[in-house]
């Protein structure tokens, strides 16, 4: 799976704004006319030039350019069959951006996400494969957990940090009674999920508001939407020691406020954390996703701030084996739980 972000390119008709050298040096031979054979091509081009995921990269690519979402999901008959020279054209110049290390995701415009096609665009963060576990532990809960209603017959979800609108519409989609506002100081994020949300048809149920979490009293505007039963929040958590070791899709493309947590990965989540009981219900929760290192250090931060009354009672590890970032919080009466979901683990706690 591709994971690559991007930021601060113009999207043109579903092309990268970016500029690219108009001399086309990994034209394949004229006999490489098929979709097989041009996956093949640009797999040896790209692993030459250091690219990663090089045969994904141009599975996925010529898909695109043939109208499938997957290689592997192309009727059998096109992998064998002549491309236009308009077809052979765009492989060539969506190939082009991958040469430059530009995410496929990007690159294509869409990207799917628990099942929904969403559409990616810079400098907006790409949600991720692990994010899709936290969904689904949100999921979990939320059926599992009766007292998880609001007043409508199901939860009133806040996500923190919305980006493109994957977690929220995702839980829209699978609960058909819920409620969501998404957040995000990101104007091209706002921008991006309201589309989403449009695309989806989801629009009457979410509502996509600008707001900066490190703004003082800033929680004040959203109170008129409260109390919310879920905070969710994929927030930035990268150590800015680490912020230099990140690939060059990141690095090149992608706004490295929407990656970069501070010195310790925390001053987002921190703000997450002071946040969460001025606008939780007393039955409420959190989760976040987090890097492995948090679930001890936000452990540690929540014992300096007993005046919150959270407590940190779950941890899980993604599909990798590493904890997730932090996930969600839950409380009874005054004690939410929050569970954390740290990029190499899942945490939980609650509020008391």
């Amino acid at each position: 799976m591709l994971r690559a972000l991007l930021s601060g390119l113009g999207w043109r008709g579903g092309i990268w704004g970016c500029t690219f050298s108009s001399q086309q040096p990994h034209l394949p031979p004229a006999r490489l006319l098929n979709a097989t054979e041009l996956v093949s091509h640009w797999t040896v081009v790209f692993e030459k030039r250091g690219i990663p995921e090089a045969r994904e990269s141009s599975e996925y690519i010529v898909a695109h350019v043939l109208g499938a979402k997957t290689f592997q999901s192309l009727r059998p008959g096109l992998w064998t069959q002549p491309l236009t020279p308009g077809q052979l054209q765009y492989v060539q110049e969506l190939s082009s951006y991958r040469l430059q290390r530009m995410p496929v995701q990007y690159i294509l415009g869409e990207w799917d996400f628990q099942g929904l096609s969403l559409k990616m665009a810079p400098p907006v963060f790409i949600p991720r494969p692990e994010t899709e576990e936290l969904v689904e532990w949100v999921l979990e809960e939320v059926t599992q957990g009766p007292h998880v209603v609001g007043a409508q017959g199901g939860p009133l979800i806040l996500e923190v940090g919305c980006g493109s609108g994957a977690i929220s519409l995702s839980l829209l989609s699978k609960l058909p009674q819920s409620r969501v506002i998404a957040v995000d100081k990101g104007e091209a994020a706002i921008c991006l999920a309201h589309e989403n949300a449009q695309r989806l048809r989801l629009q009457d149920r979410i509502r996509i508001i600008p707001f900066d979490v490190t703004l003082e009293g800033s929680w004040a505007h959203l109170l008129p939407w409260g109390p919310v039963d879920l905070v969710v929040s994929n927030p930035p958590y990268v150590f800015h020691r680490d912020m230099e070791k990140l690939a060059p899709e990141i690095l090149s493309y992608e706004d490295p406020l929407a990656l970069d947590g501070g010195e310790e990965g925390m001053d987002i989540i921190t703000h997450i954390l002071a946040l969460a009981p001025r606008l939780l219900k007393d039955s409420g929760s959190i989760f976040l996703e987090v890097d492995s290192k948090h679930p001890e250090l936000v452990g540690s931060w929540l014992q300096s701030q007993p005046d919150l009354s959270l407590n940190l009672v779950a941890v899980r590890r993604d599909f990798c084996g590493r904890l997730e970032r932090p996930g969600k919080t839950q409380s009874p009466g005054r004690f939410p739980r929050m569970h954390w979901v740290p990029n190499t683990g899942m945490n939980k706690c609650r509020r008391s």
